[in-house]
């Protein structure tokens, strides 16, 4: 059917533009007002459908094309349409206009665009549906004799619709691509794009001959809806004789792909009580075919619904959008709480003939709504509690709710209505079972109630649905009964204050501290007191009248008594079962007295022995208060005669005074100055205070320069010998921590055989040299420590040249940094050491008294050789060491002589 829509589509367009070119005057303008072009059914966007013809006399005019329907087509700049958009075309024909617009002269042309779609030849023969029809590159023409060139436009190639899935055989002949020059040139056609030489490659091949283009293989629709390819028309020489032509190849949609649920399993909810038309959920199907034909067009319906009560059709489906929504009344959670709904999706537009269909599962939840109140399961719940217990659950209030569980049209909430006015009780609510529990929060006195009736009202969490009520077993009563208890009995009042002046002597009445016991109901004899406690230990009560009496002087100047103030504690208890007490503190406020002489302060002072400058601050001190304290008189006593010819005093305030020499030099030392100092109190209280003056020598800034004459003279004598009797420990303690650092480190004088600088006679049990050795010791030859112990020598037989066998003496060693004035102490141990030792070397042998250790660096010293060396060093720097070095210094650092 395509070759005949192209035979008409290039009549349609080939002789008016010859009419136009050769026959007719220049006019610009559309060359008709009317244009048909017949198309493929199915369009798609982007997808070039024909390309209108437009005059211009004046090549310069710069020509804008529109469309009346801008969404569904477009006209590009050059004059071809293109669909905007995909879309099936109806069986009527569409039309459009076509506009052109000069933009300087703004004058506009219309044409009319009339589209067709290709019809479909039912009786068409098999020789006719195989008829591959010619498609002739568009041609140029010149008119050599006149200098204008005109120019045909290209055609546009209608699409080559091509069913998916075709079965061959294949290669499958499409259409043939010629030029009109292959007459009298020997070309060469190829094509490119997407499909010929670009991926996927192969698909279409082209005979560059014959121009034959072919498909090699089945198309697939879902994975590439259309082909966009390039014919191209070459000579041997491989130069362009044509311009390339576009050909659009679309893949023919085949209903091959069954409708796919996006979740195979679909929930939603739905509350109880809904009416019809009630939104629920939507389920959504895809089809991989085109959606734009049938092939994938989707329809749904609900297959089945379980369960079937109240109503078999409790729900309905939006065929089109998959919505499903409510039709009939009476969804109710508390009957059925879960529908289950078998959805099925047909394409085809649903048709069951000819339609594929796949199902998927709907699970539509009834959902809770307070459609049910909570109810009392009793009329009256009775409790009891202790009186003047709190948070004590004295009743547990049970319900029960139709609705689901632990929802806040479960939860309930308990309001108490009346029976309280003081607020003691609260009702809290069990999480778990949903309880009421009446709990006491203020405490209850069984003197004053001992019985309470509450009204509660059991409400949810929200309010019911409309149209339903609380019934009266949403109201219960509760009857809670007090317990009396045996209360602790209470001091009045707590604490009590009493004001005392203090001195108050032992043995007087101070007060009277009573309790009283609140449980009037109980049989029980009087209260017992006791003392609890009493820091001073100045008060005792009587155990049955609970009357206070001291024990001691009551003393406001007692470390117990804080601003005042003395506290005491006592404890009151009864004979109840179990026995109670309770406790009451006494405040005693200690009015002042005048009992306490002020004293001077300081005790010790130092001045100058010269007049100036002299004066010495004091201070009286008063444990007392006012009016019992200050301000103070100082006066210096008229005996003895010397310290009023020496000393003077002038009060400087209330409750300071100088102290100052009246002669002119007193000479250094102690005095005992004493000082009069009486209060102000009514009767006044004096005393004479000695104040230990140090006079010393001063400098010109008064500071003391005798301070240790002053010291000495003034300590007295057990003092002195107390500091030298630590002076004397202080040196034995240092003497001892040296002997035992000396005992600590001491060593063998002797080295050791490895750092040992003479040779050494190794024993290998020879026999001896014969009788004539025996006069020699060679025992100064050997080292101790390689003698063979003696325990593997036979008892008498021992050599003379051996080491006797003897205790080892302990020789003295140098601590590691001695104080100079030891080393002769040091030297003359040593020699003691080594006189008493009988196993030491002979007399004229090196003796060792300090051990340096070993690994020395310095190596043997008999490889010295001092003859040929000597002259080499230079032994200057004796001189340097100080005396002890002088002769070395004179011996070898003298020069040449």
């Amino acid at each position: 059917t395509w070759w005949r829509v192209l035979h008409k589509f290039c009549l349609a367009f080939q002789a008016p533009i010859k009419a136009t070119c050769e026959d007719m005057s220049c006019k610009t303008g559309f060359p008709e007002d009317v244009h048909s072009a017949v198309v493929s059914r199915s369009v798609h966007g982007g997808q070039p459908l024909l390309n209108v013809r437009f005059q211009s006399c004046d090549g310069n005019k710069k020509i804008h094309f529109g469309s009346s329907e801008p969404e569904d087509f477009r006209v590009g700049e050059d004059g071809v349409v293109y669909a905007g958009r995909s879309f099936q075309l109806s069986a009527e024909p569409t039309e459009f206009i076509v506009s052109a617009h000069d933009k300087e002269t703004q004058e506009e042309w219309q044409m009319r665009v009339k589209l067709t779609p290709e019809p479909v030849f039912a009786g068409a023969s098999e020789k006719d549906q195989k008829k591959i029809e010619d498609i002739i590159f568009p041609w140029q023409q010149y008119k050599h004799s006149s200098p204008l060139k005109r120019q045909k436009r290209d055609w546009v190639i209608p699409p080559i619709n091509l069913p998916e899935n075709s079965r061959g055989p294949f290669p499958q002949e499409l259409v043939r691509i010629r030029s009109d020059r292959d007459k009298s040139l020997s070309l060469r056609y190829s094509v490119t794009g997407p499909g010929a030489d670009q991926p996927p490659t192969g698909i279409f091949i082209i005979n560059p001959i014959s121009g034959q283009l072919s498909v090699t293989k089945p198309l697939d629709r879902e994975q590439i809806a259309s082909f966009h390819l390039r014919a191209h028309a070459v000579d041997v020489n491989g130069n362009q004789v044509e311009n390339p032509i576009d050909i659009v190849i679309n893949v023919i949609d085949m209903n091959d792909n069954r409708p796919e649920f996006l979740h195979q399993v679909w929930n939603g909810t739905v509350p109880e009580g809904s009416k019809p038309g009630t939104y629920v959920m939507t389920v959504t199907a895809i089809d991989a075919d085109d959606p734009n034909a049938q092939n994938g067009m989707l329809r749904y319906r609900i297959l089945s619904q379980a369960p079937s009560s109240p109503s078999p059709n409790m729900f309905t489906i939006n065929n089109e959008t998959g919505d499903i929504i409510t039709v009939a009344a009476g969804l109710d959670r508390e009957k059925v709480q879960q529908y289950t709904l078998i959805i099925q999706a047909t394409d085809m537009e649903g048709n069951p003939t000819y339609g594929l269909s796949n199902t998927a599962t709907a699970v539509i939840t009834v959902t809770d709504v307070n459609d049910n109140p909570p109810e009392f399961t009793a009329m009256t719940f009775y409790g009891e509690v202790p009186e003047n217990r709190v948070d004590v659950i004295v009743a547990n209030l049970t319900v029960t709710d139709k609705d689901q569980p632990h929802t806040p049209a479960w939860n309930a909430m308990y309001r108490m209505t009346g029976g309280d006015p003081a607020g003691r009780f609260t009702i809290l609510t069990d999480p778990n079972s949903n309880d009421g529990l009446v709990t006491v929060v203020k405490p209850i006195d069984f003197e004053t109630n001992r019985m309470f009736v509450l009204t509660v009202a059991a409400e949810n969490q929200v309010p019911l649905a409309k149209g339903i009520q609380h019934p009266p077993q949403s109201t219960a009563t509760v009857s809670i009964t007090v317990i009396d208890v045996n209360e602790s009995p209470y001091f009045v009042p707590n604490p009590k204050l009493v004001r005392q002046e203090e001195g108050l002597l032992a043995g007087s009445m101070l007060t009277t501290f009573t309790a009283q016991d609140p449980d009037r109901y109980m049989q029980q004899t009087s209260l017992r007191y006791s003392k609890l406690s009493d820091p001073a230990n100045w008060l005792k009560i009587d155990p049955v009248n609970g009357q206070i009496t001291t024990t001691a002087v009551l003393d406001r100047e007692s470390i117990y008594v804080q601003n005042n103030m003395y506290n005491a504690t006592f404890l009151a208890s009864d004979n109840g079962i179990p026995p109670m007490s309770g406790t009451g503190t006494l405040q005693i406020y200690l009015l002042d007295i005048n009992d306490n002489a002020p004293q001077v302060n300081p005790k010790e002072a130092t001045t100058c022995e010269t007049l100036q400058p002299n004066a010495i601050n004091i201070t009286a001190v008063d444990p007392d208060i006012d009016p019992n304290a200050g301000p103070f008189a100082f006066e210096l006593p008229d005996t003895p005669a010397s310290i009023k010819r020496n000393w003077t005093i002038v009060r400087i305030s209330g409750d300071h005074a100088q102290l100052s020499l009246r002669i002119r030099f007193l000479e250094a030392g102690i005095y005992d100055v004493p000082i009069v100092i009486t209060d102000s109190g009514n009767p006044h209280a004096s005393s004479t205070s000695v104040l230990k003056v140090k006079v010393c020598q001063c400098d010109i800034n008064g500071d003391c320069t005798d301070v240790d004459r002053i010291v000495g003279a003034g300590l007295g004598t057990g003092a002195i010998i107390a500091i030298l009797i630590n002076i004397w420990f202080f040196l034995m303690f240092v003497v001892w921590m040296k002997r035992r650092d000396k005992e600590r480190q001491a060593k063998q004088l002797l080295i050791d055989p490895e750092d040992d600088v003479r040779d050494n006679i190794l024993k290998y049990d020879e026999e001896g040299g014969g009788e004539e050795d025996q006069d020699y010791d060679l025992s100064q030859l050997q080292q101790p420590d390689t003698v063979e112990p003696d325990a593997i020598k036979p008892v008498g037989i021992r050599r003379l040249d051996e080491r006797p066998i003897h205790a080892e003496p302990q020789y003295p060693v140098r601590s590691a940094a001695p104080h100079p004035g030891d080393i002769g102490d040091f030297i003359n141990e040593g020699l003691k050491a080594a006189d008493n030792d009988p196993t030491a070397p002979p007399y004229d042998s090196l003796l060792v008294f300090d051990y340096e250790g070993s690994g020395s660096t310095a190596g043997s010293l008999s490889s010295l050789n001092s003859s040929s060396s000597g002259g080499e060093q230079d032994y200057d720097y004796l001189n340097d060491w100080g005396p002890r070095f002088k002769k070395l210094a004179d011996m070898y650092g003298g020069g040449d002589d």
